[in-house]
């Protein structure tokens, strides 16, 4: 047994929760909505047309932007602050597309920043960002309006910098994608977080906004620790920090981009390419799962009474092979941790799935039927088994 199998706890080690199970615990009690399936809250309108509903979605780029301040000042370069921006709209944007909300959205972002650290420019880069970005999504069809934000000098709180957004939109109830719908007999179409799809500049990881205080302190050299100890928490014990072989500037294996440009690698929204799926699929999409928080674990949360069985996933991308090949984190946790590769899943009628393969195909972005939905007997819990393509093991969660 590995020493990684032994520590089955490294992001908790590392002042992070893969499952948040404390936080799912303290809104247990609250009102999930409209339709308690949605994977995101669905309120009544606001203005009150009772054929329409309403979502506004609070999420950010997490510690992702302390990579940046690093990446920033090793370098130089203030173009690294642009793709925060659209981290922290796309860990809005893509949990809504789960729902089927495709447009009318409207956006207001939150800075918090130690100014004596994180200067003018970088703040004029990350608000750039969110606009050229808005931009980008403007030319497939996703209309978003920026209303604003705040941002605030908080040294006392933030050690470098935190960029948050909400978005609100609403949408027409018919149009709902309500995962209460995910029923045995399902596929799972997983469409690939990494490459360069038909939107994107540059070659994507596939990193995204989650597992980040993990990929840095397990990929980056400890010399990062003494240098700028305003990047991480002083409650990580020391061992624990820093404590990989690369800088950032290293090159990563099979990618072409350096190791700190490759944890980068602004999130890639699905947003063109759900829009198009939607406009001919509605009807027969039974759930949506942004593999975020909880990795490819997530969808266990949506559904009653299923198994998720995933035995052909996508290709494990080099960023995540890396990270296994420290041997710091078990291939059990890293499934539950990050999204492997694999960040959207769309749950639908094996009828449905090659017609949507196709237009990801359209996007350049890889996809395949990753797996299936089978019964269970045990009421309304669920389950998740995971084929893993490295080890060739299996997971059960």
């Amino acid at each position: 047994m590995s020493a990684a199998e032994n520590n089955q706890n490294t992001y908790n080690i590392l002042g992070a929760s893969s499952t948040k199970e404390e936080v799912h615990k303290a809104i247990s009690k609250l009102d999930r909505g409209i339709y308690t399936g949605a994977f995101c809250k669905l309120i009544a309108d606001p203005a009150g047309d009772p054929d329409w509903c309403a979502a506004m979605h609070a999420d950010g780029a997490g510690t992702k932007s302390s990579l940046a301040y690093l990446m920033f000042r090793e370098t130089g370069d203030f173009s690294v602050w642009r793709g925060i921006a659209q981290d922290s709209l796309v860990m809005n944007l893509d949990d809504l597309l789960c729902v089927g909300a495709t447009g009318g959205f409207v956006l207001s972002n939150t800075i918090d920043r130690n100014a004596h650290l994180v200067d003018g420019r970088a703040i004029t880069e990350i608000i750039a960002g969110y606009a050229d970005f808005i931009d980008t999504l403007a030319e497939y069809g996703i209309d978003i309006q920026m209303s604003g934000g705040e941002t605030a000098d908080v040294g006392d709180l933030a050690r470098t910098v935190i960029v948050n957004s909400t978005l609100f939109m609403r949408m027409r109830r018919e149009d709902v994608i309500n995962c209460d719908n995910i029923r045995p007999g399902d596929v799972i179409v997983g469409l690939a977080s990494y490459g360069q799809c038909r939107y994107e500049k540059s070659y994507n990881s596939g990193m995204g906004s989650n597992g980040l205080t993990a990929a840095r302190h397990l990929l980056l050299s400890n010399a990062y620790a003494e240098k700028y100890p305003e990047t991480y928490s002083p409650t990580i014990p020391k061992e624990k920090v820093y404590c990989g072989s690369f800088k950032v500037t290293d090159p990563l294996s099979g990618t072409g981009v350096s190791v700190g440009a490759a944890i980068l690698s602004p999130t890639r929204t699905y947003a063109p390419v759900i829009k198009d799926i939607l406009d001919t699929f509605r009807p027969s999409i039974h759930g949506i799962i942004h593999c975020t928080g909880g990795g490819l674990v997530k969808c266990r949360g949506f559904g009653r009474g299923v198994k998720y069985v995933k035995d052909d996933l996508i290709d494990v991308p080099p960023l995540f092979r890396a990270i296994y090949e420290t041997g710091s984190i078990s291939l059990k946790e890293m499934y539950q941790t990050f999204n492997m590769g694999c960040r959207l899943e769309i749950i639908v009628p094996e009828s449905a799935a090659y017609g949507i393969l196709e237009i990801a195909r359209k996007y350049e972005i890889a996809a395949k039927i990753v797996g299936r939905v089978e019964g269970q007997a045990g009421g309304d819990e669920n389950s998740v088994e995971i084929h893993d393509r490295i080890e060739g093991r299996i997971f059960r969660y």
